[in-house]
């Protein structure tokens, strides 16, 4: 670990400002016409499903210039921005400016800013904006290493209600997957999916290849909340995650980390995990 008790302390507490902010300045756009471009595409029948509005861009500027300012020995890892201020560094700020873009040019309600806390590789901390929650309301949940998942600044209690046999699980095309066993639910947004599983409203979450930004601040939550967190080790099988640079899947960089992850409560996960091992052995594919 290059981060003390106390760096952790102070890294959720700028990142927990930092995606408050960023919630103010999404919500505020919310009364405009935003401008909007979209990331070149090789998906011919598709050429317009990555959208960047004005204020992907703009979050992600201010996010950087404080983290410059604040912690300018820490390197950053952003969606929108590719430069990296010290690469290599040990602890690195992974950021998902708006995480849910298309759903929020639309006006529809389910979008996200991810800040998550890397070191050397493992989500050590995360703060993650959301345009909804469990209290019905925007708000930031957040936590560190060693602390509960907090929601603006109250601890969390995730514990699902044992009266209720369905389980919500969030899958990349959504539909009835896995056979019709679980309620699954596609949200656009991979950061609300990972907090909603840490908050319990899902019992888990299934992303086909996400790149860092958009799983950091969620993993550290799902980790705190007492989650499971399984990647596919690119051999068939899901192993438990260990980080972004070690364990199976790892990468040289997060930056190049690109992997099969499936987050929630750990009968859930396994269950998914054991269905997806059957199907892929089936067809002669890995995971």
């Amino acid at each position: 670990m290059s981060l003390s008790k106390d760096d952790l302390a102070d890294v959720e507490s700028l990142a927990v400002e930092l995606a408050a902010a960023a919630g103010a300045t999404i919500t505020a756009s919310l009364s405009r016409t935003l401008a909007v471009k979209y990331k070149a595409s090789d998906d011919t029948d598709r050429p317009w499903r990555d959208p960047v509005s004005e204020v992907d861009g703009a979050v992600e500027v201010m996010i950087r210039a404080r983290l410059a300012d604040r912690f300018p020995s820490h390197d950053i890892l952003g969606e929108e921005i590719a430069e990296r201020p010290v690469l290599n560094g040990d602890v690195i700020w992974s950021i998902d400016p708006v995480d849910g873009t298309t759903n929020f040019i639309s006006g529809f309600p389910l979008f996200s800013c991810s800040i998550g806390i890397l070191d050397k590789g493992r989500p050590v901390a995360g703060a993650l904006w959301c345009s909804t929650s469990h209290a019905l309301r925007s708000g930031t949940y957040h936590t560190r290493l060693g602390r509960p998942v907090s929601f603006d600044g109250t601890d969390l209690d995730s514990a699902p209600n044992p009266a209720v046999r369905n389980r919500l699980v969030g899958v990349p095309k959504g539909g009835h997957a896995h056979g019709g066993v679980f309620d699954t639910r596609q949200t656009g947004s991979s950061a609300i999916e990972c907090a909603f599983v840490a908050a319990g409203l899902m019992s888990a979450a299934r992303f086909e290849r996400p790149n860092v930004w958009d799983v950091a601040g969620g993993i550290a939550l799902v980790l705190a909340a007492g989650g499971t967190v399984l990647v596919g080790d690119g051999e068939g099988r899901f192993r438990l995650f260990e980080g972004f640079m070690s364990g199976p899947g790892a990468a040289r960089d997060p930056g190049e980390w690109r992997r099969p992850l499936i987050i929630g409560h750990e009968a859930t996960v396994r269950e998914i995990a054991e269905r997806e091992e059957a199907r892929a052995e089936e067809r002669g594919e890995t995971v």
